[in-house]
């Protein structure tokens, strides 16, 4: 066996793309103003200060600067991250650091680089690196990686995220070195001199820290040895000769070096275990047994707490720091120390940094807490001195030596205890490997890695590899991961020789810098080939070869069998020291080796070190200083090289596979190679050569040769300028293939690779194939591949397959069948051959040569098992599955042939229907080729992995497919490259999906079905998922103003665009605006009467103006809700807030009306609530999704302390809509010192309701502070202001909503009926307070009802019950008993109850503590009494507030008519009155409207944002009634008082209305608060008015985007909103805290849907179909709504719908989640939606009649051509259709089509249009296509016949299953059968002329090359004929049709197919009696 052959004689390869490399940095530092670039000027005579802007200068500078400074110099090189994936263009990232600067700098070789950020810092960069570190995200346990740059200077640690934060880390110890790995930082501790002194034996401090990110604490690190002995001790790493020479993130190691053992150890680095946590934490047990190496607190505490200068040149005080501890001895005295640590005290074990807080309350919460901050705050706010110099030494506080004055005593332990805190270590590493320490001591100990690196070779073998300069050698230590990759696996070493190394990633190779110079490429530990660098003399450059006998070392090397010893003992024996072994080959410049001499020595600069190796690029640099970049080839360019290569990796062994792999690495690159296209032919050619063909004997591997004739040599020359020869190109000539071509044969005339145009050549020699040399054409049996010839052909032959499933691939298929061929015929496999003849006819055919394989040898092919007979084909499988016949499973080789798999199990999916085919039935379908090679077995998925989940229920098999294949990573651009046949039962799944997609699928399945509506909205749910970002994509913006002049009224910002739509028909939005602004001065019209005189006449004025004034002051409370939530506040501006305007203009001339002249009396502090008001009005625009931080919620704040109440309320609002939680602690700190009673007021309120129902602590600590109740009883007297009590109480209950605790619901109800005190405290405003305490305790316990688990004991209900009625006071119980002792010397009260008092309070929280629970045992307490006489004792409006309460705890039996209203009233009330009794009327009639009133409230509430019309028109009904009471407001009937009464029930039912139709806009309840806006004199008051505006802003609830919920705590919201007794004037407080009426926000929740169209993304109408839930008053309903519109309460419904026709179908199923909805309506209630092709939007066509569809075409009219190309644009936007119509179906100049080709374009177009699938009109084509060319008989090869078969055989599948599935099918119209029969005819014709081929074709026999080959190998695949020459059945001589159709079935053709061969067999068999009956079949 002649190795020569096989191996090149000289391998080299040329290195391209060479250039010189500067790093960015420096020229970017050049032109930097720092400190380094004025040094250099410094250092610069004056005479080069002129040329110093050139680069010339620098030069000069650099070489004149100290050494010591250009030390200071240090870059490194990456591959470019891109957040985006990964094929994006590759690019390199450089980082730089030079003096004070780092510069991060990208670039790649088309783009010059740029700086993408560059930082200064103030001290020197002693090193800068990136590192990502991980964030852990609060709510899940995935982690986000924040890319980031970390600068380490002496102090500290700048760390910079890409993102734009800033962090600055003290370091608390010298570093020596930085390192990044997976987790985050690990640093190591500079080992100080003194460190090792003072230390006893066995005291080591740590050496290594992580952190974890820059907000963390250091923590030192703990190692686990590997190794049984000492049973595993986990200890912290403190070795101090342990140093690290490596990190890598991949898999997560580090490697370290022993500098006293001299041996180098790899540990795996993971997070640390709880056990090893308290392990290495705990105190070891007995003194003696465990040495406490790591146990020395003290000098860890000294260096991790202390200040970092406890070592740096500045620090010399370190030392006095200790005294702080008072044992400044204790360092020089080693008695102290070891005294020290002699004790286990669990303190002083307990951690590695035991420390007394006093600083930060918990430095990780205080990480935590800035990471929630904006970025500004992000750097922690302790300095690192404060943090680490509290102590010095923490004593032990058992010591001995009288330190601590009580050394046992118990109290000072624990509270020592308590103050220490360990430091947790994070991370842990664990020992893998470690080198074997060399025996015998003639090898000197091993010095430390200058290089440690990762590197894989061509067969996935992975390698760490460690470069000793010393001894100039490489060891590559191979390495496994194991099966739960969780382990590495270490099995072999190997020694390289090399003085310098680099590993280049994406190749699988790395580059070795010989002792000799030269530069050698290795894969894994095996040679692959010189590297040769033009322009540059390799030293060795007179030799053939430098080490001739290295390359047999290296062969042995390469089997991994061979063991490290083996290699050390070649290292040895076989060759001498590297020196030596140069010198005796007599080198010119011996002293190669040795550096120092070499400079001087040799002019010719010499490759001296090799650094930044990014992917297959590496600089050399060379001893001259330059710095070369080259690039090293790849090893195939073409995609099909590249592929044949996976598959030929994948099934030979690995270490054949490695020879083929380099073998084709050195012909692809030698020096001059050939171009990419003639890659394949060189592959071709050198892989037969290797199966043992010698390809200059078979003609067409011939040709391949010279296609590019192009010799070697010239390429050479060409790439490189230098003319000085050498012999080593002669060498070089003399051994290429081309040289041994040309001596063996002439040249023959270029043949294209198909070989099919010109086969000459064979023609002229028919005797060729005869010819006596065609015994040269037998295969050399000792061929390294030969043996492998079967297997090998086999997966090529599956590649095949593979790569005629992409439209894109079809031309390499063809190439690869010229390959594939050849093989089959020398296996003698004509089924095979007979498959490639059928696909490429003509191709094929012009191949004849075969070639001997001796029998001798054809025992050592390996045949694997896998290889069957019948070829396995991709399209047969696919018809005989669309046929529904069975087939065996499809081999595949995982990884390689990916498509095949995706496309066979989506068939067997959606065809055969099997629903578990892609999960636990994959291998009834697919047979998975196991190779060679294991470590495919975790089949590598090529494709990227997508995010959705797969998930099977009840969907149809469409819906199943579409999800899998997204799955899969399938998109739509795939879809496009899978040929038309085989895509179509794919795309009608998608069609299908897309008429009714599930509305929750994720982005990508939305993408693959084509619904770019739902695609958006699953990309917004993305985007809200992983940032709360604003506005992306489509948002609701509001309109930038356009005056310029128009005042600021505060109502700007509601969208135009959203209320336009739901209010198209009138102005009501702007009439809206016009009654709430109170920022311009209002009109007073009074007419000066002839006797009023002037004076008289301006305080007319002025008293008229201050009646408008109320109403003025009321409007920011309605106006608050009108823009609830509807602006998204700019960071850098302050919040805009309207003035409250109380001038007036007086007509005719517009003087100025103003009150403060001083002519009327104006009540003082007027104005206090109502700029509070319009301070909540404008805070409550803000969104809760805006992004308001601490810093911008304080930077609100007004400088004049007149607008501090508006601030107040400012604060109030930013609580309810839920940003005060981002105020900092500090803040409200700050805000409530100031003693002002309105912010402590809008704070309290704001605080609890943004942290509602939550019992936070640190809240209610707050809110305590203000409530005397709840302080201890012995504590000082707080002077709190009345008001400010009152919002505390209720902030109790806003706080402790709905959570039943029990010590403040005991608290509350005793506060209800607190009783006033001695010194007139508690006196005034009593009302309000009791109220509260009622709302409070209702709030607390809200809708428990009876279920108060444990509160039986307070017998709240009997309690809240004698609060109503009154009666004796109890004696108070507990710790109120001490506050009450002394009664009141004002208020006389008694022992009673205060019922005036206590009443509302109890009365309320008695209906909030059984809202909704039915209990009518509760609601009878509740009743009006039915006698005279008791109901003259209850105030009317204790009436309203108990028939309210009755009713909402009857919740289920509210009824939307006046009958039920009515039923409230008393029975008494209602007969006939006896007259003998005495009944006072205005009583009677009092009681009556107070009653219906809170009926009217409680239906209200009932029915609060139902837009509920029954509820509406009852209650509109009683709101005429009062009005028509009202309008005899002047008569007797209705006396003075009776105004106020009907005014005030009047007022609630309006809100009763409003609360019903909240958010709608309603006309009717637009109009009644606009008469109320107009009254403004008499009676009506600040209150009235308040209540009417309230009620106009909850008509119109943000703009119409929000409704009223009437969820529990929504209804508790209202009631202390909507509270019945409003305030008489605006400072009024007594009944009812004013600032409460804004709680009425807590009810309001988003539900106004607004349809966007995704095109335009504007919104538009859509119809809506809403289900409801069956209830007990009603049965499950539909109702169809024109969104945009209010949709009722979630809850309710059962699903929302988008209808058609107009636009895509889209259904939201609320059976199973509302979660989705609810996060639409949240964000901004937007949904995507998207028009169908031919309809218009609502907007333009109200009735539907402009439709396309409607007018032009019915379906049946013949003429198509009446559609009209120019009216695509109406039917469709998208541009790739209108431009179709616009090239291809209107006759242009330019196109001399034909013109019935345009009319069949057009008919296309229009049925892909029509049918909604315009992605079908490229199939369309094809099969006009195919068609064409099949009639005019032009085709070359039979792929689209195979297509056209697929397409029929889906369809007839489709007709079988009946005409009910016929709607399922993309190709419903007349277009199929029309092909159909085209291709039917044509076949049939030619069948005609030519049955003689076919017969002989079916007999077996060969046929002659003529052209009709190819018409027959169409009929063969259209008609699916089988390969007859093995089968024993053949059609001829049946003798009945029944004989025929059994050997039809055994012979697999479809008797559709057999019928067309009928007048073929008949002649055949020649018998007439058979053939008539079959003829009428084939007619």
């Amino acid at each position: 066996m002649s190795e020569v052959v096989y191996e090149e004689t000289a391998t080299m390869i040329a290195a391209g793309d060479l250039h010189s490399f500067v790093p960015f940095g420096r020229e970017h530092c050049r032109n930097h103003p720092n400190a380094f670039n004025l040094q250099l000027r410094e250092l610069q005579p004056a005479s080069e200060l002129w040329s110093s802007d050139g680069a010339a200068g620098l030069v000069g500078s650099l070489q004149e600067v100290s050494l010591q400074e250009r030390e200071r110099e240090s870059w490194q090189l990456r591959k470019g991250h891109t957040g985006v994936n990964e094929d994006e263009a590759e690019f390199e990232e450089e980082l730089y650091a030079a003096g004070n600067v780092a510069v991060w700098s990208q670039g790649s070789r088309t783009q010059a680089s740029s700086v993408y950020k560059a930082f200064t810092v103030d001290s020197p960069v002693q090193q800068a690196l990136w590192c990502d570190f991980a964030v852990p995200q609060n709510n899940n346990e995935a982690e986000e990686l924040e890319q980031t740059v970390c600068i380490v200077q002496s102090s500290c640690i700048n760390v910079h995220t890409v993102t734009g934060k800033d962090f600055i880390s003290p370091l608390p110890f010298q570093v020596s070195n930085v390192w990044a790995t997976k987790f985050g930082l690990l640093l190591e501790r500079k080992n100080a001199a003194n460190d090792t002194q003072p230390n006893p034996p066995g005291e080591l401090l740590p050496t290594v820290f992580s952190m974890l990110h820059p907000l963390d604490e250091i923590a030192p690190i703990v190692s686990k040895p590997s190794g049984l002995f000492e049973g595993t001790r986990v200890q912290y790493v403190s070795d101090p000769n342990m140093k690290i020479v490596f990190t890598c993130c991949q898999p997560s190691i580090v490697i370290s070096y022993d500098t006293v053992q001299g041996t180098h150890t790899v540990w795996a680095l993971r997070k640390v275990t709880q056990d090893e946590r308290s392990t290495v934490l705990r105190c070891p047990t007995e003194p003696a047994g465990t040495p406490m190496s790591l146990m020395a607190s003290g000098f860890l505490t000294s260096h991790l707490r202390n200040a970092s200068h406890l070592d740096s040149p500045g620090g010399c005080g370190a030392m006095g720091l200790s005294s702080a501890a008072g044992i400044s001895s204790a360092l020089s005295s080693p008695l102290h120390y070891s005294a020290l640590h002699s004790h286990q005290s669990r303190i002083m074990t307990s951690s590695p940094g035991v420390h007394p807080r006093v600083h930060s309350p918990s430095i990780s919460n205080m990480a935590a807490l800035s990471r929630a901050h904006s970025p500004g705050m992000a750097a922690p706010s302790f300095s690192g001195t404060s943090r680490f110099n509290t102590s010095f030494h923490t004593p032990s506080p058992r010591g001995h030596h009288g330190l601590l004055p009580s050394p046992n005593s118990t109290a000072n332990e624990s509270m020592l205890v308590l103050e220490m805190e360990p430091i947790i270590p994070d991370l842990c590493v664990e020992q893998l490997w470690s080198e074997t320490v060399p025996t015998g001591c003639h090898r000197e100990m091993s010095s430390q890695a200058s290089k440690v690196f990762l590197t894989s070779d061509l067969c996935e073998n992975h390698y760490l590899c460690f470069l000793v300069e010393s001894h100039q050698h490489l060891r590559c230590v191979k390495f496994i991961q194991s099966n739960d990759s969780t382990q590495l696996i270490f099995p072999s070493v190997t020694t390289i020789p090399a003085k310098d190394a680099a590993p280049l990633q994406n190749i699988d190779a790395m580059l070795v810098l010989e002792a000799c110079g030269s530069l050698v490429l290795y894969t894994g530990v095996t040679r692959v080939s010189k590297v040769y660098v033009p322009n540059l003399p390799s030293p060795s450059i007179s030799l053939n070869n430098c080490l001739p006998h290295l390359s047999m070392a290296v062969e042995t090397v390469s089997t991994p069998n061979s063991g490290s010893r083996q290699i050390h003992r070649l290292n040895e024996d076989a060759m001498p020291s590297p020196v030596s072994d140069l010198k005796s080959l007599n080198i010119k410049h011996h002293e190669a080796s040795f550096f120092e001499d070499y400079t001087f020595q040799q002019p010719t600069p010499f490759i001296h070190t090799l650094r930044d190796p990014v992917c297959n690029r590496v600089t050399l640099e060379l001893s001259s200083g330059v710095m070369l970049r080259i690039s090293i080839p790849e090893i195939a360019t073409s995609e099909l090289v590249r592929r044949c290569l996976q598959a030929v990796r994948f099934i030979l062994p690995k270490e054949v596979a490695m020879k083929v792999l380099v073998k084709w690495y050195n012909i692809y690159n030698a020096p001059g190679g050939p171009s990419a296209h003639a890659e394949w032919s060189q592959f071709v050619t050198c892989f037969m050569t290797l199966m043992g063909y010698n390809t200059e004997r078979l003609a067409w591997t011939r040709h391949l040769q010279f296609e590019v004739p192009l010799s070697p040599v010239i390429a050479a020359k060409k790439a490189r300028p230098s003319d000085r020869g050498s012999d080593e190109d002669w060498d070089y000539l003399l051994a290429s293939h081309y040289h041994r071509q040309i001596n063996s044969q002439p040249v023959c005339g270029s043949v294209d690779s198909c070989g099919a145009s010109d086969v000459t050549t064979e023609k002229e020699d028919p005797s060729c194939t005869a010819s006596p040399s065609s015994s040269s054409l037998k295969l050399e049996s000792s061929a390294p591949l030969f043996p492998h010839i079967p297997a090998l052909f086999y997966v090529l032959h599956l590649l095949y397959q593979e790569l005629q499933l992409d439209e894109l691939h079809k031309a390499r298929a063809a190439s690869l069948v010229c390959l594939l061929q050849q093989l089959a015929r020398d296996l003698q496999m004509e089924e095979y051959v007979d498959l490639y003849w059928r696909d490429y006819p003509s191709l094929i055919s012009c191949f004849t040569e075969s070639c001997m394989i001796d029998q001798a040898v054809i025992g050592q092919m390996q045949r694997p098992s896998f290889l069957r007979s019948d070829p396995p084909c991709v399209f047969t499988w696919l018809s005989s599955c669309l046929r529904g016949e069975e087939s065996p499973p499809f081999p595949f080789l995982p990884g390689i042939c990916q498509r095949t798999k995706l496309l066979l199990l989506s068939y067997a999916l959606y065809i055969i229907g099997d629903v578990n085919a892609t999960s636990t039935n994959v291998s009834k379908y697919l047979f998975k080729l196991s190779a060679g090679q294991k470590s495919y077995a975790s089949e590598p998925n090529i494709r990227r992995q997508s995010s959705v989940k797969v998930r099977f229920s009840s969907e149809s098999l469409a819906e199943q497919l579409v999800v899998w294949l997204s799955s899969q990573g399938f998109t739509l651009k795939d879809l496009e490259s899978v040929p038309f046949g085989v895509a179509l039962p794919i795309r009608e799944a998608i069609c299908q999906c897309r008429e009714q997609p599930s509305s929750d699928w994720p982005e990508e399945v939305c993408l693959l079905i084509g619904r770019q509506d739902l695609t958006k909205q699953a990309h917004k749910m993305t985007l809200a998922k992983t940032k709360a970002s604003v506005g992306s994509g489509f948002s609701l913006v509001p309109p930038a103003s356009t005056e310029a002049d128009e005042e600021e009224d505060g109502m700007l910002d509601i969208i135009h665009e959203v209320t336009g739509l739901i209010w198209s028909q009138d102005l009501r939005v702007q009439e809206v605006r016009r009654l709430l602004q109170s920022s311009r001065p209002v009109r007073v019209s009074v007419v000066q009467l002839p006797e009023v005189s002037d004076h008289e006449y301006i305080e007319e004025k002025e008293n008229k103006l201050l009646q408008l004034c109320q109403r003025t002051m009321a409007l920011p409370v309605g106006r608050g809700l009108f823009t609830l939530f509807s602006y998204h506040p700019v960071p850098t501006e302050p919040l805009p807030v309207p003035k409250l305007n109380l001038t007036g203009r007086a007509s005719p001339r517009n003087t100025v009306v103003d009150l403060n002249s001083g002519n009327i009396d104006v009540p003082p502090n007027m104005t206090n609530w109502p700029s509070f008001h319009n301070g909540v009005a404008a805070g409550l625009k803000i969104a809760p999704a805006s992004q308001v931080d601490s810093a911008w919620i304080a930077y609100n704040k007004p400088k004049s302390p007149e607008l501090a109440n508006e601030y107040a309320g400012f604060l109030m609002a930013l609580g309810l809509n839920g940003h005060l939680t981002k105020l900092a602690t500090l803040n409200i700190h700050d805000y409530l010192t100031k003693g002002h009673e309105m912010t402590s007021i809008g704070l309290l309120l704001g605080v609890s309701s943004a942290k509602l129902g939550t019992m936070d602590m640190s809240i209610t600590r707050l809110l305590s502070i203000h409530i005397p109740a709840l302080l201890p009883p012995t504590s000082t007297e707080l002077d709190v202001p009345h008001n400010v009590q009152v919002a505390a109480v209720i902030g109790i209950g806003l706080v402790y909503q709905g959570t039943g605790h029990r010590h403040n619901a005991e608290v509350l109800l005793s506060e209800i009926g607190r009783p006033p005190g001695p010194e007139m405290e508690y006196c005034t405003d009593r009302e309000s307070y009791s109220l509260a305490a009622g709302l409070a305790l209702g709030m607390v316990c809200l809708g428990h009802g009876s279920n108060l688990i444990g509160m039986t004991d307070l017998n709240v209900p009997e309690q809240l019950y004698q609060y109503m009625v009154g009666g004796h006071r109890r004696a108070q119980a507990g710790a109120s008993r001490e506050r009450h002792k002394s009664p009141s010397y004002q208020i006389k009260e008694g022992d009673t109850i205060n019922v005036d008092v206590t009443c509302p309070g109890a009365t309320l929280a008695l209906a909030m503590i059984y809202l909704k629970t039915n209990n009518r045992s509760i609601a009878d307490w509740l009743k009006p009494p039915d006698t005279w006489f008791l109901l003259d004792f209850i105030k009317p409006e204790f009436l309203l507030l108990r028939t309210l309460a009755r009713c909402i705890i009857m919740w289920d039996e509210i009824l939307p008519n006046t009958e039920w209203v009515k039923s409230n009233i008393p029975q008494i009330m209602r007969g006939n009155f006896d007259t003998s009794e005495d009944i006072n009327m205005d009583t009677m009639a009092q009681a009556q409207d107070y009653i219906t009133a809170g009926a009217c409230m409680a239906l209200g509430l009932r029915f609060a944002g139902s837009a509920s019309s029954d509820a509406f028109d009852c209650l509109y009904e009683f709101a005429r009634t009062f009005m028509k009471m009202m309008s005899f407001a002047g008569t007797a009937a209705v006396g003075a008082m009776g105004y106020y009464n009907l005014q005030t029930c009047l007022s609630m039912i309006l809100l009763a209305m409003s609360m019903v139709m909240a958010g709608t806009g309603n006309l009717k309840v637009l109009q009644l608060c606009r008469f109320f806006h107009k009254r403004t004199g008499g009676e009506m008051n600040y209150g009235f008015h308040m209540a009417h505006h309230m009620a106009l802003g909850l008509l119109f609830l943000g703009g119409g985007r929000y409704s009223l919920s009437t969820s529990n705590s929504a209804v508790a919201a209202l009631l202390c909103a909507l509270y019945p007794h409003f305030p008489a004037h605006s400072t009024d407080n007594r009944y009812h805290l004013q600032a409460l009426r804004h709680l009425a926000v807590l009810a309001a929740e988003p539900r106004l849907l607004v349809p966007v169209d995704v095109d335009s993304l504007k919104p538009c109408y859509a119809l809506l179909e809403v289900t409801y839930k069956g209830t007990k008053w009603y049965d499950e309903t539909t109702v169809e709504l024109m969104a945009p519109t209010l949709l009722p309460e979630l809850h309710l419904l059962k699903q929302v719908k988008v209808k058609g026709p107009r636009y895509w179908e889209l259904c939201l199923d609320l059976s199973k989640e509302t979660q989705h909805l609810k996060s639409i309506l949240i964000r901004d209630g937007v949904l995507y939606v998207k028009l169908r092709a031919g309809q218009l939007p609502y907007k333009d066509d109200p009735q539907g009649w402009k439709s396309l569809l409607a007018t032009t075409v019915n379906h049946r009219n013949p003429g198509v051509t009446a559609f009209k190309p120019a009216a695509i644009s109406t039917f469709t936007s998208e541009p790739a259709l209108i431009s179709f119509a616009e090239f291809f179906c209107k006759t242009s100049e330019g196109l001399k089509s034909s013109e019935d080709s345009l009319v069949l374009f057009s008919a296309m177009l229009y049925e892909c249009v029509t049918q909604e699938c315009p992605e079908m009109l490229p199939t369309y084509i094809a099969i006009e296509q195919a068609v064409g060319t099949l009639r005019r008989g032009d085709l070359q090869q039979t792929f689209p016949l195979w297509q056209l078969r697929l397409v029929v055989e889906l369809w007839d599948s489709r007709m079988l299953r009946g005409a009910a599935n016929k709607q399922d099918s993309l190709l419903t119209s007349e277009f199929l059968p029309v092909m159909k029969n085209a291709v039917d005819v044509a076949l049939d014709t030619w069948l005609k002329d030519h049955s003689s081929v076919l017969r002989s074709y079916m007999r077996g026999e060969d046929l002659s090359r003529d052209a009709q080959s190819v018409t027959l190998a169409c009929f063969l695949v259209y008609r699916s004929i089988p390969y007859f020459r093995n089968t024993n059945t053949h059609l001829e001589g049946c003798s009945s049709f029944a004989d025929l159709l059994l050997r039809s079935s055994q012979l697999g053709i479809p008797l559709r197919d057999l019928l067309r061969l009928v007048p073929l067999l008949s002649s055949a068999s020649g018998s007439q009696s058979l053939l008539f009956p079959l003829q009428t079949f084939s007619s």
